[in-house]
């Protein structure tokens, strides 16, 4: 199989772009309900017209069972399917197509590696480490997998800034340090973590590093050959794709020392009464009928992104935080969570106003049409440490612009006025 380029498209210089164009890319802006000014990508990112076209031209016209026929639309269906994967891996720059797997989801694909390689090389003794703002999802596959194989779960702290601290971290990069699994985005704080630092310290003492980029992928450039890491997990729906997709990324020897999650249909080699041997990497991860049109929509969401430009997404979006910041700010009685504009995180903004709980201001934003997040964002041990139940969420993408922030600040001044907060 032939590799992937090693130079990476993702991190061009941006060229000007007509954001507000691109919006009409998006259907539901068009036809959903009016007025939807949609601050909720943290959570799910929409579909431009691209995406939902390509999957519809799959169901028309091109869907058959992938690698299971040999007549001419099986092999077409199982060609758009390798072709998807192809386009993943040059989208952040793995060197071969088959050190992708598809997955239903970044979760699913954060167990697999818990179960399939934790699971194998973890010893009594032994410690993983997470951030304390780590997703639920890159947090408790591994609380679990510590547990059954009698190791620990060690935590990296933040500081008051809502960034990580590796200087109160002892022991991250010691002898018993077995895996360091971390987000590259919080998906509360907004914080862009140093991932090619702590994966070029983990080097140096063999230990691998997992990267949540759930948060990451689609909205900024990620090129896994320049972090260095051993794994990095991501889901279509949060760039642009479809929901039910995903992939995991993983370098060739440890996708090799990975044992499958899934067992059944598609994924073996051959099948005896007493054994059974495992198909070629990544078959052998992706047991049962693949998700064509997913693979299909999901490529044709890296097409759109990359045609874009993802610098001038990172770009964008960094812009509408930080004018958002700026409004939000002004607020009265407003507490703004996570790094100070001038560090490093992106276009996320987690908040909470004394004595009017988030679920209130989320219910009356979405009277004014404004689409925000309210609640822990499966993220407990973040909201324990910052000393909170829940915040409000307002998370941006390229389709947003200054209105949707105008109807964020109106919504808020609407919250204080009904429940009567000075």
């Amino acid at each position: 199989m032939e590799p992937v380029p090693r130079k990476s498209e993702l991190s061009r210089d941006p060229v000007a772009v007509d954001f507000e164009a691109l919006r009409a890319d998006f259907p539901i802006f068009a036809t959903g309900q009016q007025p939807l000014h949609y601050l909720d990508s943290a959570a799910s990112a929409q579909k431009p017209a691209c995406v939902i076209e390509s999957i519809n031209q799959c169901y028309n016209h091109d869907y058959g069972p992938v690698h299971r026929g040999l007549y001419p639309l099986a092999e077409s269906a199982s060609e758009h399917y390798e072709a998807a994967r192809r386009t993943i891996a040059h989208f952040i720059n793995a060197a071969h197509p088959d050190q992708i797997v598809f997955t239903r989801s970044a979760t699913e694909s954060i167990n697999l590696v818990a179960q399939g390689w934790a699971a194998r090389h973890l010893q009594p003794g032994d410690e993983i480490w997470v951030s304390q703002m780590e997703h639920h999802s890159n947090f408790l596959p591994w609380q679990r997998v510590c547990k059954n194989r009698d190791a620990r779960l060690r935590i990296i702290p933040l500081d008051s800034e809502g960034l990580i601290d590796l200087e109160k971290s002892k022991g991250l990069f010691g002898k018993n340090s077995r895996l360091i699994a971390i987000t590259q985005v919080s998906n509360v704080l907004g914080t862009i973590n140093p991932i090619r630092e702590i994966v070029a310290s983990a080097k140096q003492h063999n230990i691998p590093v997992l990267v949540d980029a759930a948060q990451s992928v689609g909205h900024m450039p990620v090129d896994v050959q320049d972090l260095d890491c051993d794994f990095l997990a991501a889901s279509a729906h949060k760039m642009c794709g479809p929901t039910g997709i995903g992939f995991l990324y993983g370098k060739s020897d440890r996708l090799a020392a990975t044992e499958p999650l899934l067992l059944g249909g598609g994924m073996v080699d051959e099948v005896n009464i007493d054994s059974s041997s495992w198909a070629e990497i990544p078959a052998r991860f992706e047991a049962g009928s693949p998700n064509l049109a997913g693979a299909v929509g999901f490529a044709a969401a890296a097409d759109y992104l990359r045609n874009i430009g993802l610098r001038a997404i990172e770009q964008q979006v960094k812009s509408l935080m930080l004018l958002a910041y700026e409004k939000l700010s002004s607020i009265g009685g407003i507490h703004l969570y996570g790094p100070a504009p001038g560090l490093n995180r992106g276009g996320i903004i987690s908040f909470n106003i004394g004595g009017i709980h988030p679920h209130d201001i989320a219910h009356i934003a979405a009277e004014h049409g404004v689409a925000i997040r309210a609640g822990h964002h499966c993220c407990q041990p973040l909201m324990q440490h910052l000393g909170v139940s829940s915040t409000a969420r307002a998370s941006f993408n390229l389709y947003n612009n200054e209105r949707d922030i105008t109807a964020l600040v109106a919504a808020i001044l609407d919250a204080k006025r009904i429940l009567g907060h000075r």
